[in-house]
Formats: C-alpha cells, sequence, structure tokens
C-alpha cells in the first residue's frame, strides 16, 4: 500500500465509503488503474473504525490495516479513559495494535513507546500519527518480550493488551491463553514497570483473574452504553489484599456512570428488602461485572426486591445511582391481557427477565407483546416468591 494514497485513490474511497465492499469487488474492471482489491480493504475497514474511531474513519489522509486490527482495537471512548490513569515521563504499550491507544497516551505522557511486531501495521500506524500531529512516539517493529528484554529503559506505565485468539482464530479468555503471556512475563514486567496496566476481556472472571495475576492493585470494570467492553488491572509491586474495584459506565451523551467497591464492602452489605415502591433501579453491567450486587443497593440506600433479581426501588429518588432508573406505573400479574392495557395501540414494550422462569422470547410468546414503544416491563418474582411484572416508564 501506497503512503499516502494517490489522489485518484483517495477520490474513490471517498466516493464509495458507504457502499458494500463485496459489492465493490465485483465491479473491479471498471476501474483497471486503481488496486481495487486494496481499496476496498480500505473502505471495509473504515467501515469498521467508524463505531470505534469515527474521527479516523472520516480522514481521507489516513491508512487503514485489515479489519482485523481495526475489530481488536480500543474505541476512542474507552482509548482515552485508558490514558486518564496514567501519567509520568516515559510509557510503553507493548502491544501497539491500531494505536488507537498509543494516541491518547500520548497526550497524558512525555514520551510514549509503541511496540508492534508486525512491522507493516507499525509502519501504518506511524504514517497516521505523524499525520495527526503526534510526536512524541518511538516506533519499535518488535515482539513485546524481545523489547523488554533487550531496552536499557525503565518506564513509569507498561500497557499491554494481549491477543485473544488463538492460531485458528477462535476467541480465548484465560490469561494463559494469550499472547504475550503475563503470568510468565510478570516478572519482568514489574522490573521494567513501575506500574502495568492490563487489559483483559469482560469474559475473564475477575476473581479468577485476581488469584493468578497475585499484584493487583486495583481494578477498572469499563462499560460503553451499558455494554461491557473491558477490564483494566492495575499491577505492582505492592499488591492490596482487597483491590478496589472501579466501575465506569461511558454514555452515548459524554457522561460516565462510576461506582467503586471491593470484596470486603459487599461482604458487610446487608441488603434492606420492600415491595416496589414508587421508582425502579436496575444497575449496569460494569457494575454487576465487578460484584457489587448488595452494596450498590446500600450504598444509595435502595431496598431490594428479591435477593436474586438484582433489582431495587425507593421513594425517593436517586438520580446519580449508576444504572438505569425507571417510574413504576403499575405492578400487574404475569398475563397479557392485564399488562397489554398499559400499552399503546401498539402492543409494543421493551421486557427485562430477572429471577424469572421465562425468557425474554418466553416472555413475548406467552403475552403477544412485540419489541418497542415507550414503556419498559421488568418480569420478576416478589418478596413472597410469585411472579409480577413491573410496568416503568424510564426517567
Amino acid at each position: 500500500m501506497e503512503f499516502p494514497l494517490p489522489a485518484a485513490s483517495r477520490q474513490y474511497v471517498a466516493e464509495h465509503l458507504h457502499d458494500d465492499p463485496a459489492q465493490l469487488a465485483l465491479q473491479a474492471r471498471r476501474y483497471p488503474g486503481l488496486p481495487i482489491p486494496d481499496l476496498v480493504r480500505q473502505i471495509q475497514a473504515r467501515q469498521k473504525a467508524r463505531p470505534k474511531v469515527p474521527a479516523w474513519a472520516d480522514n481521507p489522509d489516513l491508512i487503514f490495516p485489515p479489519a482485523l486490527s481495526v475489530e481488536q482495537a480500543s474505541s476512542a471512548r474507552t482509548a482515552a479513559f485508558k490514558a486518564s490513569l496514567v501519567s509520568g515521563q516515559r510509557l510503553v504499550d507493548l502491544t501497539g495494535g491500531f494505536g488507537v491507544d498509543v494516541s491518547c497516551f500520548a497526550e497524558q505522557v512525555a514520551e510514549v513507546h509503541y511496540v508492534e511486531r508486525n512491522a507493516a501495521l507499525a509502519e501504518v500506524v506511524r504514517f497516521n500519527l505523524t499525520h495527526l500531529g503526534v510526536r512524541n512516539v518511538q516506533y519499535h517493529a518488535v515482539d513485546a518480550v524481545n523489547f523488554l528484554r533487550s531496552t536499557p529503559d525503565t518506564f513509569d506505565w507498561i500497557y499491554l493488551d494481549p491477543a485473544r485468539r488463538d492460531t485458528a482464530a477462535r476467541k480465548i479468555f484465560r490469561l494463559q491463553d494469550c499472547e504475550p503471556d503475563v503470568l510468565r512475563l510478570m516478572p519482568l514486567l514489574l522490573h521494567k514497570g513501575r506500574r502495568v496496566l492490563l487489559k483483559t476481556s469482560p469474559m475473564l472472571d475477575i476473581e479468577q483473574a485476581i488469584l493468578e495475576l497475585r499484584q493487583v492493585r486495583r481494578l477498572w470494570v469499563v462499560a460503553v452504553d451499558n455494554e461491557c467492553k473491558e477490564v483494566l488491572y492495575e499491577l505492582g509491586p505492592e499488591p492490596a489484599v482487597d483491590p478496589e474495584r472501579y466501575t465506569v459506565n461511558l454514555r452515548r451523551d459524554g457522561t460516565q456512570q462510576e461506582f467503586r467497591m471491593n470484596r470486603a464492602r459487599e461482604a458487610r452489605a446487608i441488603p434492606r428488602y420492600a415491595e416496589p415502591q414508587q421508582y425502579l433501579y436496575e444497575p449496569n453491567v460494569a457494575v454487576l461485572k465487578a460484584g457489587g450486587f448488595r452494596s450498590v443497593g446500600t450504598a444509595f440506600e435502595l431496598l431490594k426486591l428479591h435477593q436474586h433479581s438484582h433489582l431495587y426501588t425507593s421513594d425517593v429518588l436517586r438520580t446519580d445511582f449508576p444504572g438505569r432508573i425507571f417510574r413504576i406505573r403499575a405492578v400487574e400479574k404475569y398475563d397479557g391481557v392485564a399488562l397489554k392495557a398499559h400499552l399503546g395501540t401498539d402492543g409494543r414494550a421493551h421486557v427485562t427477565t430477572r429471577n424469572f422462569p421465562d425468557t425474554v422470547a418466553e416472555f413475548r410468546h406467552r403475552t403477544g407483546i412485540r419489541e418497542g414503544g415507550e414503556i419498559y416491563l421488568f418480569a420478576t418474582t416478589n418478596l413472597e416468591g410469585k411472579l409480577m411484572v413491573l410496568v416503568c416508564e424510564k426517567l
């Protein structure tokens, strides 16, 4: 791939940026003077990048690597959050990839080292970041372990996001199955870095990770618009006995919901229970992933509907709650006719089932209620073990 793209190639990409790449590939004969396969890959990668890094996807001057590298990259929102956690004079990103994280780290740290064993990808990132005006990054097309062993430098922070796919491109989640193997690399990481920031899949069990890593000082569970994206572990020579867990939900409107807890506070939390009151609270996925099933209720002085539902209620509105908040309009039995009386003429509602015998699909089949509308139905179980459906409107 030529850096930068010639004018004719850039024009082709701009004109077909929103078209179907498969159809574009079939029409390659219409453009005999252009490297259509390469340009189609550029378009496909930009389309993948748009939800994550829209500013990059719309920048006609940047070069994009194969789509897989884009898929594995952080979003601009999560990269900016990670960068807010670090500081100091020198940081190294051992798994540089598409460079989204590095571009944000470079805004916080004086000297950033980008390490990526794929030399072609490293050249793409060097070109892009230079074009974007990022001047404080040094580039190393080398394996992460070899870099650490050979560099004379030490770092305020070492960041790594181990690859979570095996040789057959199947997703994997155990630490020891990732590349590089953090568990084996730990002595070298702590020798070369004052602090290590490790990104893992949200599928990895937090308790198991703390046990295996041993050196965890604190951790962050990061969600974007209530979808859990990653878990970040700060590792250091002085591990915490009970690491503090920070939950962050980055919302579409630019705000973020935060909550912090640890195992000790969770164990001490004694929920109070009640029947549904005026408001209903549903913790966001980051809180639930961190294990804050009881402490989130006690921290906000809320009442729990049932031991196993993880839904809370109150008569006093808590607008700072880290999750979704609803006003309860009615409490009904699990009966389609009674529930439809609260819906519009289209018979639509959003349905959530918690501590309930039927799935959402089974609920819809039994009641005939379709997805959509302004009403939210929470199908759950009350304190007496009876099924109930809360008819709610979102605040």
